[in-house]
């Protein structure tokens, strides 16, 4: 556990729970991991308020509400937004409790962001909608197996305690910039640097003000130790910004109107409750795209989606646990089995109901941050998920930059585990580094991972601790070359 974790979550002397809190108290081992029930159902309100705009932004990547703004597959067919939607908070909220009260650990799944964006821009010109949500589930199918017969349980043992370190620092500095970007403090630039600090280097925007704000209300609440400092923030920032919104008549962010909120706006649209369409469930066919692509192509596009769905998820699941207290000296933590396991029946799901495969959030951080330990937060946040299907207007209120606010401050605490990396031996340092700047710099969890396990065989043997390298690191480093020459070797193969 961090510093900072510590900090915000003090082990504090408290009477026994009694009632229906000592039934949860039992199942959830909340005592045994130094939490609380109020503390748990903190985290889990943080962890939903910092992952609600999945329900809004997954519909949006997949679907649309006509032709002209929807991604079209190969077939020119296209999927309904308000039934993405539907299955997007169905699937996310099943997936999410399941994990907590089997794995009892504070995660939260929903669909994969990566994923998605690589079904609606590569995957659908070539195959239908059903045909890739197919591809998915077998995905998912791969990786419930590899998580059953412990391959993916080896594969995570394997890793170096230095590899396991960068991944959370990685992982930090990945959520970090995120909120950079989603908030507007950072843009890119048509020329020059990549990126600036908001627009010309100086912070233009109401929306990018209240993601500051909202960042240093976080920051003082939780450096004095405020319980739920981090919930009091978001609270007090959507407030700030619901008002800026009346007062100013900002409106959403579009090609007119650059300074606007970005996916979010703060003010309610429309009616509160609506019923939700659940018709996507079971629109899938899991051999079609075989036959319309070849086995050779189809199975290219299988390997991707489980390369990039297996590492993505074990390195959010390590950078987690180690932030949360929960990991060991190697890097393992409780229920580990049942979690990998859980992960890839979230993609089965998710393919099975066209909303793009589930896969544990590193948004989930935020809730750790808050002091959440068990599985009872993930459970909180799945009930949340469930609700926010018939109640998809009050899920956006919270915009963007104040959930951006908090993803920075959760990145703060992660990026405290730079501290276990051994920088004393480069054949140490260089593949930490290279995992935890690359996961940044390329959008991608599983680029960092790839660019250190290779990093760490080449660099290792070459400096005589061939010993120290797991055959496991070598056969995942030729597998991370092949997913990085995958496009070069599907044009060779035809």
């Amino acid at each position: 556990m961090t510093t900072l974790s510590r900090q915000q979550a003090p082990v504090a002397s408290a009477p026994k729970p009694s009632g229906p809190k000592k039934i949860l108290d039992s199942f959830f081992n909340i005592t045994g991991r130094g939490s609380t029930v109020a503390r748990e159902v903190r985290g889990g309100l943080v962890t939903f308020f910092t992952m609600a705009y999945i329900v809004i932004l997954n519909p949006l990547i997949l679907g649309g509400f006509s032709t002209d703004a929807a991604p079209l597959d190969v077939a020119g067919n296209w999927l309904p937004a308000a039934q993405v939607g539907a299955m997007t908070s169905l699937t996310a909220g099943v997936m999410t409790i399941l994990f907590g009260m089997v794995a009892n650990l504070p995660f939260s799944l929903a669909a994969g962001l990566g994923m998605n964006s690589f079904l609606a821009v590569s995957v659908v010109q070539d195959v239908t909608w059903p045909e890739a949500m197919g591809l998915v589930v077998i995905n998912g199918v791969l990786i419930v197996i590899f998580g059953m017969t412990c391959i993916r349980t080896a594969i995570f043992r394997a890793i170096p305690k230095d590899l396991k370190a960068a991944i959370t620092v990685g992982i930090g500095l990945f959520i970090t910039f995120i909120g950079f970007v989603d908030s507007g403090f950072v843009t890119r630039t048509p020329a020059g640097p990549p990126v600036q600090l908001g627009e010309g280097g100086s912070i233009v925007s109401i929306p990018t003000m209240i993601f500051v704000l909202g960042l240093l209300i976080m920051g003082a609440l939780v450096a004095r130790g405020v319980q739920g400092g981090i919930l009091i923030g978001i609270i007090i920032s959507t407030v700030l910004a619901v008002i800026a919104e009346q007062v100013f008549k900002i409106g959403p962010s579009s090609d007119s109107n650059l300074h606007g909120w970005h996916l979010n706006m703060p003010i309610l649209q429309g009616n509160i409750v609506s019923l939700p369409d659940l018709s996507l469930a079971g629109n899938f066919d899991l051999l079609g795209s075989f036959s319309r692509i070849g086995v050779l192509a189809a199975t290219m596009l299988v390997f991707t989606l489980v390369f990039t769905n297996f590492f993505d998820a074990m390195g959010t699941m390590t950078g987690l646990a180690k932030n949360a207290g929960l990991a060991s000296k190697d890097g393992t933590f409780p229920r580990l089995k049942a979690a990998f396991v859980i992960e890839g029946l979230g993609a089965v799901a998710g393919g099975a109901g066209s909303s793009s495969s589930n896969t544990v959030y590193v948004d989930s951080a935020a809730g750790i941050g808050e002091g959440a330990r068990t599985g009872l937060a993930s459970l909180i946040t799945g009930v949340l998920f469930l609700g926010s299907m018939f109640f998809t207007p009050l899920t956006s209120v919270v915009p963007m930059e104040v959930a951006a606010a908090a993803l920075v401050l959760v990145g703060t605490m992660m990026c405290a585990q730079i501290r276990e990396i051994n920088f004393k031996r480069f054949s140490s340092a260089m593949p930490a580094f290279l995992t935890l700047i690359t996961m940044p710099l390329t959008y991608s969890i599983a680029n960092g991972i790839g660019a250190g396990f290779i990093a760490w065989v080449v660099v290792n043997t070459a400096a005589g601790r061939h010993k120290k390298v797991h055959p496991l690191m070598w056969v995942v480093a030729f597998g991370f070359l092949i997913y990085f020459a995958r496009g070069p070797l599907t044009l060779l193969l035809g």
